[in-house]
């Protein structure tokens, strides 16, 4: 398998999904894979391809949320000559160009109710009919099909085909996101930095300091593992020190003090509509946080800059916090009902580390 696509892991809520995958992949049956975006279901889709008996024929991937939904139905299906503007030549959907392999559907969830209404024909009867054709076309194809949605809600919402679900759904792959698999993380960081290090050149691989290790393990990763890959090659390449342990991480690399002023959050409004509205609810609520928090609220009568008075809260709230907690950050953001990931903008926001 390419170097650059290994599933690497060692926990146990991951190691029981790529063994599910693994026992599903030569039964010729379709298969969901469900995950948060970066946690690696496309490797999934490739491992179940690869363990089948249709190994050395196509695996063909189409994300269906990189299409319009007037396009979606055509690079499905196919189509022929004429069949709308634009269409000067016949061409064959995925489906054909699957034939006698795996055809890999990402994000499933946004398929539009006509397409949806094509693939449940095409899965029951083995079929496609191009767009602008009268006779269908016989194929051989299985279906692998990934989203990072609940379709069991989305068909309570009518906006997923419940019979489509069902046919669908022969075996469901949920791959953990990487805030679960804490003990993977260390090994992620350990194989990306290797292979960064590879293709800088260098000597030999210095590893992270017990601080930057710190750091990847506390952070929360909303990105996962493209996320975890994209910082750790980052650190890798800015390092400058090629034989000393890297010590800087940068999570997000948008960061920075000259950030252009379209880019800083938006103010709040100030006058119009329904800002006095707004305003008020936003005191209220930030004096009752400033209460719980035992600390010393600003006077709204006398309080003549409503911006600061609500930075001042918020930076307040968070020292109070990050002190009773002993500055344990993961502790802060649990006190104040907070994803680590939230609770790190808000000390960046303020200037708090």
């Amino acid at each position: 398998m390419d170097r650059a696509k290994q599933l690497v892991g060692q926990a146990s809520s991951f190691l029981d999904a790529v063994e599910r995958a693994s026992r599903a992949a030569p039964l010729d049956r379709p298969v969901l894979v469900i995950g948060e975006r970066g946690t690696g279901k496309e490797l999934i889709a490739e491992r179940l391809h690869h363990l089948s008996d249709r190994w050395d024929g196509p695996l063909i991937v189409l994300n269906c949320a990189a299409l319009p939904e007037t396009l979606i139905e055509a690079e499905l299906f196919g189509h022929e000559a004429g069949a709308f503007t634009g269409a000067t030549k016949a061409r064959a959907g995925r489906f054909e160009e699957a034939d006698g392999g795996t055809l890999f559907l990402d994000e499933l969830a946004t398929l539009s109710k006509p397409a949806q209404d094509r693939l449940l024909r095409a899965i029951e009867y083995g079929e496609v009919t191009r767009i602008g054709a009268s006779k269908p076309v016989r194929v051989d194809v299985r279906i692998v099909a990934a989203t990072n949605e609940h379709l069991p809600a989305l068909v309570e919402q009518h906006r997923f085909r419940a019979d489509l679900l069902d046919r669908l759904s022969f075996e469901v792959v949920t791959l953990p996101p990487l805030r679960h698999r804490e003990s993977d993380i260390a090994i992620l960081a350990d194989h990306f930095g290797r292979r960064m290090a590879l293709e800088l050149e260098w000597d030999s691989w210095p590893g992270f300091s017990r601080a930057a290790q710190e750091k990847l393990v506390e952070y929360e990763w909303p990105g996962n593992v493209r996320e975890l890959r994209n910082v750790v090659e980052r650190a890798v390449y800015r390092w400058a020190v090629a034989d000393a342990p890297i010590d800087d991480i940068q999570f997000d690399p948008f960061a920075s003090p000259f950030m252009p002023q379209g880019q800083a959050p938006a103010p709040l409004p100030l006058s119009g509509g329904a800002a006095p509205q707004a305003q008020g609810r936003a005191v209220a609520e930030v004096s009752e946080l400033v209460v719980q928090a035992g600390l010393t609220a600003y006077d709204p009568a006398s309080c003549a800059d409503f911006r600061l008075a609500i930075a001042e809260y918020e930076k307040a709230i968070l020292a109070s916090a990050l002190e009773k907690c002993r500055w344990n950050q993961r502790a802060a953001a649990k006190e104040l009902k907070l994803s680590y990931d939230q609770l790190r903008h808000a000390m960046r926001r303020h200037e708090m580390q």
